[in-house]
């Protein structure tokens, strides 16, 4: 079979809205082994750490830059009272996960030393606070706890537990899916209480919060203009109120039903086709909700962000169904790759998006075995390292003047590009099964020079990394990148994710 050609233009010298590295956000939740035996192995463990916080899956998140973290959940953050993880960890008392496996948290890992492995990580925290079953005292109190300086209560009671200066914190979760685990409200009850508690989320000192409002379920563009409604009247005149900075709604890929997600190693090309759709789909709901937010704030006051994204598939055989365990394959880091070319072309609106989850839960970056104690990087992290040039990068336009091939409403050729410091990165995805093609880029504007390009594919769509086979899946230079009179001829293999990286001049 003869490559397809898919013609690309590219103006280098025309940089469009900035793509915030907090796209490439992360997700962690008191959920199976995400925290513990993930995160946190504790300070008795064998595995090196420090503090508890173990140290390889540091390690590998910094390569990453990781720009930030939201913690602790998710349906956790609305039944977590933060006061119950604070102070010597043999006095906190224990509480009942009751969302996840119905099992017993004892505690040990809270706001200390999240904020510790926050900056183990070089990552910013971003808190979703308990809306669902808290109080306003109760997250007024721990937004004081961790930024104000001084002296009052919550900073006697910081500095009683061994923490002398204030956390600078920005990102604040007003709860989470409000509208289901997060409370059953409705938008109006909800936004009524957004506002209420956002009012009481103080900024102390120099710390400024970024209050995100919990949005969206889907496409429920109803919810969103709701919210947007209770920052301000309707027209160009638009000046948010002070209570909330961002609206939130979630998004995952299941291509089943919810009672049967499908399996993740398990499935056919029919399943890897219709999986890929449903991915795309997120582009259609980022414009919806963008389109709601523009009638109300056309200066994109306000930020949408996409705080849970991801695959979802039926757990691991043999797993506790609350754990969420699932494997990671090739056909997820495709959808991980198509999912950042649409955040790259919504820049000037998403300015966040958080992968569930970091580690051993749903599309993870990262699985650690229980019993051999082994880290596994699964195909999506690889995805996440190699488009890392992208984070705090101009955007670049790319047209496609002969459109792309497509499989019935699936474009099979996906591609985004940016510009920082001189340096430019294109991300290509070949998502057809089975047929290679080439991408002709016609790059306008100027040159590169000092071309190196990486790959990501496999044999087959369902393989992935194991403990036994860690590099099943893993980047390695890609020869088939060719110069050409307007630019650069690049080859992409059926079912592959291609970088090229290039020097400006």
């Amino acid at each position: 079979m003869s490559d397809q050609v898919v013609p690309a233009v590219i103006n280098l010298d025309v940089p469009g809205p900035v793509i915030s590295r907090h796209l490439y956000g992360h997700f962690a939740e008191h959920l199976g082994r995400c925290i513990y035996g993930g995160f946190y192995v504790g300070e008795d463990s064998e595995i090196p750490n420090e503090g508890g916080i173990r140290l390889d899956v540091v390690e590998a998140l910094r390569a990453l830059d990781i720009p930030n973290l939201r913690w602790p959940g998710g349906c956790f953050a609305d039944e977590y009272h933060w006061m119950d993880g604070i102070g010597p960890k043999q006095d906190r008392p224990s509480m009942v996960n009751t969302h996840w496996g119905n099992v017993e948290e004892n505690n040990h890992f809270g706001t200390h030393e999240f904020m510790a492995l926050c900056e183990l990580l070089g990552a910013e925290p971003y808190i979703s606070g308990n809306v669902g079953s808290g109080t306003v005292r109760e997250m007024s109190d721990w937004v004081e706890y961790l930024t104000r300086d001084g002296d009052s209560p919550m900073v006697r009671l910081r500095k009683q537990n061994g923490r002398e200066e204030p956390w600078k914190i920005r990102f604040w979760g007003l709860g989470n899916e409000a509208w289901g685990c997060g409370g059953n409200m409705s938008a109006q009850q909800y936004a009524a209480e957004a506002r209420r508690f956002g009012t009481y989320c103080r900024d102390h000192g120099g710390n400024k919060l970024y209050r995100i409002a919990a949005g969206a379920n889907s496409a429920d563009y109803a919810w969103t203009e709701t919210l947007m409604k209770q920052l301000g009247e309707l027209g160009c005149a638009y000046r948010p109120q002070p209570f909330m900075q961002a609206l939130s709604f979630h998004y995952y890929t299941i291509p089943g039903t919810w009672q049967d997600k499908g399996d993740a190693t398990v499935f056919d090309t029919e399943d890897y086709y219709r999986t890929l759709a449903k991915a795309a789909y997120v582009d259609e709901l980022i414009t919806g909700h963008a389109n709601v937010m523009d009638c109300y704030d056309p200066g994109k006051h306000v930020g949408l962000v996409l705080d849970e994204w991801g695959t979802w598939w039926n757990v691991e055989p043999g797993t506790n169904p609350g754990f969420l365990y699932q494997q990671n394959t090739l056909r997820d880091a495709l959808v991980a790759s198509l999912h950042f070319d649409i955040f790259h072309r919504h820049a000037d609106r998403l300015v966040m998006a958080n992968i569930a989850q970091t580690v051993n839960v749903l599309q993870a970056m990262i699985l650690t075995d229980p019993d051999t104690k082994a880290l596994v990087l699964t195909p999506t992290y690889h995805v996440f390292e190699m488009n890392k040039g992208h984070q705090d990068a101009a955007s670049l336009r790319v047209d496609l003047p002969a459109g792309v091939p497509t499989r019935e409403t699936l474009a099979t050729v996906s591609l985004s590009a940016s510009r920082k410091d001189g340096k430019v990165l294109v991300s290509l995805s070949n998502l057809d099964a089975g047929a290679p093609a080439d991408v002709e880029l016609d790059l306008r504007g100027g040159a590169l020079s000092g071309v190196r390009a990486r790959i990501l594919t496999a044999g087959n769509l369902q393989d992935h990394n194991t403990p036994g086979a860690p590099d099943t899946i893993a980047p390695r230079p890609h020869d088939q990148v060719t110069a050409t009179a307007n630019g650069l001829r690049v080859h992409l293999p059926a079912h592959s994710f291609v970088t090229v990286e290039g020097r400006l001049g």
